[in-house]
Parts: C-alpha cells; structure tokens; sequence
C-alpha cells in the first residue's frame, strides 16, 4: 500500500482545488490518529460547483448524447473503480475503519452500480398515448438537471456510486457533498469521470461541513433534485430546505430492521444472517438487522447460538484484517462507539440483559465488542433506537400477529425479514410488514436490481433497480393536433 498524501483537495469544474473553509483533519479509527487533512468547501465552493454542473446540463453536452454513448462512459468508471482497487480500498479501511476485505467489497459493490446504470442507460423510454386519429401524443423522459447528492460516512465509496451512476446515465451532472469523517476515498470519482471522457463540470466533488456545504447544498436555488442518505432529523432539516424551492428529494433515513425468526427456522443457517445482518460493518448500515424476533420456544438456543458467534469475532484494525473472515473493525469514531455504548448501558438499566460484549475495548482507536442485548421488550430504547453499531436486541414473540406487530412498533420502515420455511406463512407476513424491503430466508437478499427505500421515518424515494431511474428524470408529455 503507498503511503496516504497529507493533503486532500476538492473537485471543482474539472480542477482540483482547496477550499474556502480551510482544512478539517480525518481521523483513522483504528489508531485515532491524524491520518490527513482535506480541504473544506464553504458556500462559494458549492455555488462554483452548482454553477458548473449546470453548465453542462444547458450546453446539453451529457443530455445530448445518445443514451449508449452515456452509457459506455458510465460503465467506464466502474471498471476504472475495479482497475484501481489495489488503491482504493486500504484508503477506505484506514479512514472509515471497517476490515480490508470489506472495503474491498465496498469497491466491488461501487462499480457494480457503474455497470448496472450504464448498461440501463438505453433502457429509458416514453411511451406512446392513443388520443383518436387527429392527435399523435408521445412522453418522453428528460434529466432534471444538477443532481445535488449528500453522502454518509458508513458507505462513502457505494453510497456516492448508486446514486451518481443513476444520474449520469440519465444524462444529469452531479454535485457531490462527502461525508467530513469519509471524504478521502471520493477522489476516485474524479479520476473516474477523467478517464471515462466526461466532460469538465459533469462531476463535483465538495468536503464540507453539514451546517455549511450541506445547507448551502440542499438550500441553493439552481439544483434541480436532491439524493440524500442519513439520519432522520437531518433529512428532515434537507428536505426543508430544498421543498423552498420545491426541489425533489430522494430521502434514505433511518432504520430499525427487525427479522422474524419463527419455530420451524434453520437457526444455524440463521447465524450466517446475523453475522452479516449486524456486525458487518460494525453494525454502521441503514438496513442492518438491529433486532431478532423470536418465537418463545427458540429463544434460549438462537441467543446461545448468537453469543457464541458474536464471542468469536476478532476485533481490531481493520488494515490487519485482509482476509475474509469472522472478524470485525472499528466504528467510524470514538463518538460513535460511545453512543453506542451507552445506549447499550441504558437498555440495561431498562431491565434487558446482556448477553454478550457490550464494552469498549482497551485499544487505541474507535471499537466496541459485537453485542448481544437478550430481554428486551418492545418499550424498551433499545428497541426503538436506531444504534448504528454492532448491537442486536433479542424480542420474544408467542404469536405470528404478535411478531409482527412488533415489527411494526417503530417509526422506522426500511427493511424486514422473515424466517420460516412456511412459504404460506412468509408472504402473508411480507404483505403485512411495513417496509421498503422484506429479506425472506436471508438477509440482505437482492442486489443492484432490486429497489430499496422506507417507509415512515425511513424516508421517501426508491434507490436501485429501474425504479431509481425515475427519481433522476421528469416526464414531459408532447400532444401533437395532426392535420386532416
């Protein structure tokens, strides 16, 4: 691996460039130490990038394209992405802290998206509308324009890609805010859109600060659609910003997935689910499998099951950990992991009991012991809270109406998960569960192909699948009077 450079710039028009905030340090969460420095856009930053991009979006030099030409382009940063993974992914596990091979993952899952939107590209279409003999009536489907999009820290490399290849293969030009705790590995897009022949302006990338890039992002009036992923309180306050003037948003929020684990489970089967359902990544994902709800008479042996598992992994800096493995890194930051680790105190305090971990680890850097909360009650924090981190609360349920109007108990509508090799039994609870996406059998089934998003406080829009390309287009309708 090279050695990390001690300064990062911003991208800006096609030029690198340092920014009007000054610097911000990006810490190592597996050290705590300085890793870099990178450049801090302010509000004439993001306004020099809006501009841009919206000067390639009027000179219609994407839009005009024929749709496999975007597409070729698109396709291209992907495999620029694979080309240089050797790069890439230490980047990514030295400043965001999950394991080698899972930024590795990371980068795999990025260019997939590249490939996926690329080859969709040609794929988009109107429609024709019969209106009688004297009319020709036709839809056709047109970029907004400058797709402004806000990327979180958990996923900085694949949460930018599934939305930027969305909007580049409908012929938009992208702004870009990362994340001020991940905003390292973003530097590749640039390259990317280099590399591929994208035109100067048609990719932004900013580092900024939420109350300074962010809203001066989210607020300004020449962005023409907004993509955001985080919590639900700033979503709230983006979506605000951007409904003054009236720009459509794609929100991805919060999340407190819960699987329903019923008698008749494969519970070894299930602990490969648990393994990547919550302590992948440290637990730091939207969909994350937070809670497991049990039938009774499974209970004791899935949270032996669980301990055992969760006991297993080895914990530490994710650049020592290359290899695919029951392991796990550290959380993004030592304040995360201390929330973490106090709502786990508190779910305790609360009456849940702590089956396994639950600790901080006396090691330099941001970890926590992957965690077990058994006891817990639906009433509970813990089991309303999203934790972002590695923390799985264990729930009973006697009842196939009572599992899943357990399920149902949170504000939050992301992800779900059935457990049963009742096939009757599953889709009737996938129908009534109140989610963007039920996992039956395996969590996190799917893929690229498959449309994601909330309900309730989980947010609003669909990310992947065609459905996504709808978010980066408007419908215009053309009626045509035919002469007789």
């Amino acid at each position: 691996m090279r050695d990390i450079k001690p300064f990062w710039q911003n991208y800006i028009d096609g030029a690198w460039a340092d920014g009007g905030a000054g610097r911000i340090d990006v810490i190592n969460p597996g050290t705590g130490q300085k890793l870099a420095e990178h450049a801090l856009a302010d509000a004439a930053d993001v306004d020099r990038a809006v501009q841009a991009a919206r000067r390639v979006h009027l000179s219609g030099a994407l839009s005009d394209l024929r749709p496999v030409e975007r597409g070729r382009m698109v396709r291209a940063m992907g495999r620029y992405l694979l080309d240089h993974i050797d790069d890439i992914a230490p980047v990514l596990t030295l400043e965001q802290g999950k394991p080698l091979w899972e930024a590795r993952m990371e980068v795999e899952g990025a260019a997939r998206y590249f490939e996926y939107y690329g080859n969709q590209a040609e794929t988009v279409e109107g429609r024709s509308i019969p209106l009688g003999a004297g009319y020709f009536d036709f839809t056709t489907h047109e970029p907004y324009g400058v797709s402004a999009q806000i990327i979180p820290w958990n996923y900085p490399l694949e949460m930018t890609a599934r939305s930027l290849s969305a909007a580049l293969a409908t012929g938009n030009a992208a702004v870009i805010k990362t994340p001020e705790l991940t905003p390292l590995v973003n530097a590749w897009f640039a390259h990317a859109a280099e590399a591929a022949g994208l035109p100067a302006g048609a990719v932004n990338i900013l580092c900024g600060l939420g109350h300074q890039a962010g809203a001066a992002l989210s607020s300004h009036p020449q962005i023409n659609q907004l993509v955001f992923t985080g919590s639900v309180a700033t979503g709230i306050a983006i979506a605000t910003a951007a409904a003054q003037n009236v720009v459509p948003c794609v929100l991805e929020l919060g999340g407190k997935s819960a699987a329903i684990v019923h008698e008749d489970a494969d519970l070894e089967a299930f602990e490969s689910d648990v393994r990547w359902g919550i302590y992948f990544n440290a637990g730091q994902v939207c969909s994350a499998m937070s809670r497991v709800i049990v039938h009774e008479s499974r209970h004791d042996e899935l949270v032996e099951r669980i301990s055992v598992l969760a006991r297993s992994l080895s914990v530490g800096p994710g650049i020592d950990r290359a290899a695919f493995g029951p392991n796990m890194g550290a959380l993004v930051s030592e304040s995360q992991r201390d929330r973490a680790a106090r709502m786990v105190a508190q779910a305790t305090e609360e009456g849940a009991r702590l089956a396994a971990g639950g600790r901080k680890l006396n090691l330099p850097g941001a970890f926590m012991e992957p965690t077990l909360l058994c006891d817990v009650t639906p009433g509970m924090s813990i089991a309303r809270e999203e934790v972002f981190g590695p923390v799985l609360s264990v729930l009973k349920f006697r009842t196939a109406a009572e599992a899943v109007e357990i399920a149902n108990s949170t504000p939050f509508g992301l992800a779900s998960g059935v457990f049963t090799r009742d096939l009757d039994r599953a889709t009737q609870a996938a129908r009534q569960l109140r989610a963007g996406q039920v996992y039956v059998n395996e969590w996190y089934a799917g893929g690229v192909e498959t449309p994601f998003g909330g309900y309730g406080q989980s947010g609003y829009g669909r990310e992947k699948g065609r459905e996504a390309l709808l978010n980066y287009v408007q419908t215009k309708n053309v009626a045509i009077r035919l002469r007789s």
